[in-house]
This record gives structure tokens, C-alpha cells and sequence, in this order.
């Protein structure tokens, strides 16, 4: 009686639970079928990339340095130095007085000089007047010939003496010349060590000068990089502080360094114009050489990020999800950016935008403007419905 009992409590039980099950499988197909499907992070515009020819440059660095300099020193010793006339930054000429030395030793020496021609010049009067008298007297036997010789001998010894004399004196005139120290070239004067009262030693530089004002920009090139130029191209040349200038390559290094393999190339700075002046022997300085154009796969600016150093793009799948791709970018031209590898010609690639996406992200394509324009109903005529 008890276990009848038990087996009718359990099945009103059961038939009990089969409504409440029905009622939670309902609501959970409802639950499921109102889920919202998943919103797009972002709406981006997206663009194809493009080939196009860009130019090809072959970008160096080097310094300025002076095209040949020039080292003006004493030609006199152990003078004082009493006037200085030149100093750093100025521009002079060939021959143009720099210093004069104390020049009262070299006048007296030169005075000297002249008093010892004279006197060299009177001995030698005399000593022709007696040789003429012996050559007269020779032939008739009143002197002797060792007589005769004598007095030969002492003519030409006296023009001996006359022409040292000479010597002597024009020696006398040039250290008294040498007193004042001249520019051997047209420059401008880079460095001044002379002092004036000092006394200097025979050979000490006391100025140095850019020869000409020319300067040259000095640039180091790899081995596979020297052959790509050639002289007489242009270079534009950007300094430390933002100026820019161009130059005309004027050499190229017959050799290349064994230990570095980098060989020199030298660019002649203008002289003259507006660019004139802008850089100084010393300056750093980057170059680019024109190297001519080349065909290239391009995207906008816009469409590359970099994150930790290195360049991405972002390519839209057909489920409108984007997928991030690294690239290796190259050259550069206006809002154009070189794409050397990492992405397919035809992919679409997001640019408006593409700075906040992220990996796998779903985004909205925007309409191009023109395919809105023309989806969009005429003025004044109603939508269709």
C-alpha cells in the first residue's frame, strides 16, 4: 500500500516538472534569438594600393670641410711683431698685407749691404783700369807677365766681389720684404695665432685661411653605394639647423678604404647666391643624391602605423574584419609611402582610421563620396519606400 502510494507521488512529480522544462527551453530560444549581433569597432575609408613612379635618392651624411687650405707663417725669425691686420672671418686678397714684423734689423742689414756694392764697385774701378794698362803694356815687354796676370786676376776678382756684393744685398732686401707678411691667395681667414709684440720663430704659422672661400661637403659612401653616382650630379644638402642647400659633386674617391670599405665623395658648395654663407667648415651635414626614378607600390601616409618601431598596415577581409600586416616601408613622396613587402597589390587598406584599430577588429567601410552622392535621391523628390 506505502510503495503504491510512493509511485503515485513520483509521477505527479514528474508531470509536474514537464511544464516548467517546456517554459525554460522557450525561454531560452528566446533568449538566443534576441542576442544582438556584433557592432563594427569603427568606420573607415579604405583605399587600394598604387603604382607609381617615384624618384630614387641615395641618402649620406659627412661634413663641410675647406675645399684646400692654406698656412700663412713667418719668413723672417726672431723679429717682433708690431702690427696685426687680418683677422678671423675676414676676406682678403692675394698679396694683401696680414702683419708687419719690426723691420729697423733688416733696414740697417740692407744699408750694410749697399755700402759693401760700393765699395766692392770702387775696388773693381780700379782693378779694370789696371788690367787695361797691363794688357796695353804687355806686348811691349815694360812689365813682366806675372805683372800682367796679377792684374788680370784682380779684375776678375773685384767683379767676383761685385756680384757677391749683389747677392748679399738682394738677399738683405728680401727679409727686409719678408717684414711684411702677405696673403699668398684669395680667401677668408679661418684661424689667428699671431700676437702682436710677439717674437717668433722662422717658419711659425700665424694665420691659416680658406683658400678662395670654396668649401666642399665631405660625404663617406659604402662600396655598392660609390658607384651609383657620378660627377657633376646635384645634391641637396640639409644642415643641422634645418637649412637647406645644393651642391655639385665634384669627385669621386679614385679608391675605397680596405678597412671600412666606405670611399669619399666631394660636393663643391655654391659660393655665390642665396645660399651662399649657409654653411661653415665643420658643419654636419645630410645629403641626398638624385639618382633618378623608379617604379614603386605606394599607399597613403595615412594608412601606415607604427607601433614599437615597426610599420603596419591594416588589410579589410571580406567579413569586414581587418587584419593587421607588417610592412617594410622605402621611399617617400609627398603623401605617398613606399611599400617595399609585406602587402598584396590588390588588398584594400584602411586609412581613415587605422591609427585606433586593432588586430581581428570588425569595421564599417564608408562609401566613397561620389558612390554616396549617387545613391542618395534627388532634391526635392521623396525616398522610395
Amino acid at each position: 500500500m506505502n510503495k503504491r502510494i510512493a509511485r503515485t507521488a513520483v509521477s505527479i512529480a514528474a508531470l509536474a516538472l514537464v511544464p516548467m522544462l517546456s517554459l525554460s527551453g522557450a525561454f531560452s530560444a528566446g533568449a538566443q534569438d534576441a542576442a544582438p549581433a556584433p557592432r563594427p569597432a569603427l568606420t573607415v575609408s579604405v583605399a587600394q594600393p598604387e603604382r607609381m613612379q617615384l624618384p630614387q635618392r641615395l641618402v649620406a651624411n659627412g661634413d663641410v670641410a675647406a675645399w684646400q687650405e692654406a698656412s700663412v707663417g713667418a719668413a723672417i725669425g726672431e723679429q717682433r711683431l708690431v702690427e696685426v691686420r687680418a683677422d678671423v672671418g675676414d676676406t682678403v686678397r692675394a698679396g694683401q698685407v696680414l702683419a708687419v714684423f719690426d723691420d729697423e734689423m733688416p733696414r740697417a742689414e740692407v744699408a750694410q749691404a749697399r755700402a759693401a756694392l760700393l765699395e766692392a764697385e770702387a775696388g773693381a774701378a780700379e782693378a779694370v783700369a789696371n788690367a787695361d794698362r797691363a794688357r796695353s803694356l804687355r806686348a811691349s815687354g815694360a812689365m813682366s807677365e806675372q805683372q800682367v796676370i796679377q792684374f788680370l786676376t784682380a779684375e776678375k776678382t773685384s767683379a767676383a766681389r761685385i756680384a757677391s756684393a749683389r747677392a748679399t744685398l738682394a738677399a738683405r732686401e728680401l727679409r727686409l720684404r719678408h717684414t711684411r707678411l702677405l696673403a699668398p691667395d684669395d680667401g677668408v681667414i679661418s684661424a689667428r695665432s699671431a700676437t702682436v709684440g710677439a717674437v717668433v720663430a722662422n717658419g711659425t704659422e700665424l694665420f691659416r685661411m680658406i683658400r678662395q672661400g670654396r668649401l666642399e661637403w665631405r660625404a663617406r659612401l659604402t662600396e655598392t653605394e660609390i658607384g651609383r653616382v657620378r660627377a657633376g650630379q646635384t645634391v641637396a644638402l640639409t644642415l643641422a639647423d634645418g637649412s637647406r642647400l645644393h651642391g655639385k659633386l665634384r669627385m669621386v674617391a679614385p679608391t675605397v678604404d680596405a678597412q671600412t670599405r666606405f670611399g669619399l665623395v666631394y660636393v663643391d658648395l655654391p659660393m655665390r647666391g642665396a645660399e651662399a654663407g649657409l654653411a661653415k667648415a665643420g658643419m654636419f651635414a645630410r645629403g641626398e643624391f638624385e639618382l633618378g626614378e623608379a617604379e614603386a607600390l605606394t599607399v597613403p601616409q595615412q594608412a601606415v602605423v607604427v607601433r614599437e618601431a615597426f610599420s603596419y598596415v591594416f588589410s579589410v577581409g571580406g567579413d569586414g574584419r581587418v587584419a593587421q600586416l607588417k610592412v617594410r616601408t622605402g621611399r617617400r613622396a609627398g603623401d605617398r609611402v613606399e611599400i617595399l613587402d609585406g602587402l598584396a597589390a590588390g588588398a584594400r587598406v584602411v586609412v581613415a582610421g587605422a591609427g585606433f584599430l586593432n588586430d581581428g577588429d570588425l569595421v564599417r567601410v564608408a562609401e566613397p563620396a561620389g558612390a554616396a552622392a549617387a545613391d542618395a535621391p534627388a532634391a526635392g523628390v521623396p525616398a522610395a519606400r
